[in-house]
């Protein structure tokens, strides 16, 4: 920001720290408790969720796999109807037959196992995505909520330098100032209105973002996060094993492994049983006689084995238990980095509220203090007053990001769905 370097006019900016000390700074209405979250962002995220595709594919998915565990469970085979009728010479015959193939080796059995295994995979990749949308609703929400808090101090700042501008028109006028000093508060408005441009253009594009994953500021208005609240990570936490990640890698490993053993009773023949009856008559006599017989049919996989199915199978159960050991590995990993990252911003925040050079009306009075003093001049009183609202502007970052990692936290450790109030959703 340009500063004025004359220290002729002092009243000029002791008008500018009453301008900076008028009503107290926006701060939060912290939550009483930040184990869950507040009551209108779980109502809203609530709604976000079932109101999103992502919920709609993830309903239709499910309901996929509960019917093809029905089909799994239905008998492989329907029984035939045969009629048949044959006029050799002074014969003709009439009969009609049902033939059914049996599954002696268990077929449906292990088809059924599978489906099963299938429902218990789509079930977790259904938590995964729920989890995952859950995260982006939150870091759009607390990417909205710091753009409008910066927009805010932006104002702010547009309203001081506009004073500024307007009383060095004033004293300019008087022969006060020189004109060097009026350019440099006209400048200093400039830059803040192109500041304040832009930063209603990032908050455009948090809006924009938040409104892609289902979310609308007006659900939530007037609700802040309990940032002062926010607990310690936690290093002790239960294994991989929770998350629904490796659960989703599991169950595909199981249903890889039961597509295994698929495969295998595929290789099995099934036999055909039949039974028929009917009427013979001779044109020599007008006899009759009664026809009845049984039929018995054994497919032969000579020509084709299906031993080939079965490799591919055991192929595809090997990549399914390498993908979760990849998996395991990936989440140990990103465990670990979840909860560094979030108690370094933990960390950070904590130092950022307990340090004095962050209480901007402390800040103001003790400039003025300084001021009036002679023990500051009127360019270091400037520059200090930027410091000041660039600090207002950097806590508000600094905020959402500790927010941002302790989501990321929260799904690393397999806490993110309670806290949010989606665990038991589909």
């Amino acid at each position: 920001m340009p500063v004025f370097h004359s220290s002729r006019r002092r009243f000029v900016v002791r008008a500018a720290v009453a301008l900076l000390a008028i009503g107290p700074w926006l701060t939060p209405a912290w939550a009483a408790d930040a184990s869950t979250a507040p009551p209108a962002i779980r109502q809203a995220l609530q709604a976000a969720w079932q109101q999103h595709p992502s919920y709609r594919a993830t309903e239709a998915q499910l309901a996929a796999a509960r019917a093809r565990l029905t089909a799994a469970g239905q008998p492989l085979y329907n029984p035939e109807l045969e009629l048949s009728s044959d006029d050799e010479g002074t014969e003709r015959t009439n009969s009609a037959g049902l033939n059914l193939t049996l599954d002696l080796s268990g077929k449906r059995r292990v088809r059924r196992d599978a489906a099963s295994a299938r429902i218990d995979q789509v079930t977790a990749e259904a938590r995964v995505r729920r989890r995952d949308f859950a995260r982006q609703w939150f870091a759009g929400w607390a990417d909205l909520q710091t753009a409008q808090q910066r927009v805010r101090t932006g104002e702010r700042r547009l309203a001081l330098v506009t004073r500024f501008a307007e009383l060095a028109e004033k004293q300019f006028t008087a022969d006060d100032i020189s004109g060097l000093e009026r350019d440099l508060a006209l400048l200093a408005r400039d830059e803040a209105e192109a500041e304040q441009a832009q930063l209603l253009a990032d908050q455009a594009d948090a809006e924009a973002r938040f409104r892609t994953v289902g979310g609308t500021s007006e659900w939530i208005a007037g609700t802040a996060l309990p940032t002062d609240l926010l607990p310690a990570p936690e290093t002790a936490v239960d294994g991989v094993e929770s998350l629904p990640d490796w659960q989703a890698a599991q169950a595909a490993a199981t249903v890889a492994e039961r597509e295994v053993t698929v495969a295998r009773r595929n290789r099995i023949a099934d036999p055909t049983v039949g039974a028929y009856g009917g009427r013979k008559e001779y044109d020599v006599g007008g006899l009759t006689d009664n026809v009845v017989g049984v039929t018995l049919t054994i497919p032969l996989f000579v020509r084709n084995s299906y031993r080939a199915e079965v490799v591919a199978a055991q192929s595809d159960a090997d990549v399914a238990q390498a993908d979760l050991q990849r998996v395991q590995l990936e989440l140990e990993a990103d465990r670990r980095r979840t909860i560094d990252s979030y108690a370094a911003a933990f960390a950070a925040w904590k130092r950022w509220k307990n340090s004095r050079g962050t209480d901007v009306d402390r800040r103001a009075n003790l400039l003025e203090k300084l001021w009036r003093e002679g023990e500051l001049s009127t360019a270091d009183y400037l520059l200090q007053l930027k410091q000041t609202l660039d600090t207002q502007l950097a806590g508000a970052e600094l905020e959402a990001r500790l927010w941002r990692h302790y989501a990321d936290y929260l799904a690393a450790t397999g806490q993110l769905e309670r806290w949010a109030g989606l665990e038991g959703t589909p």
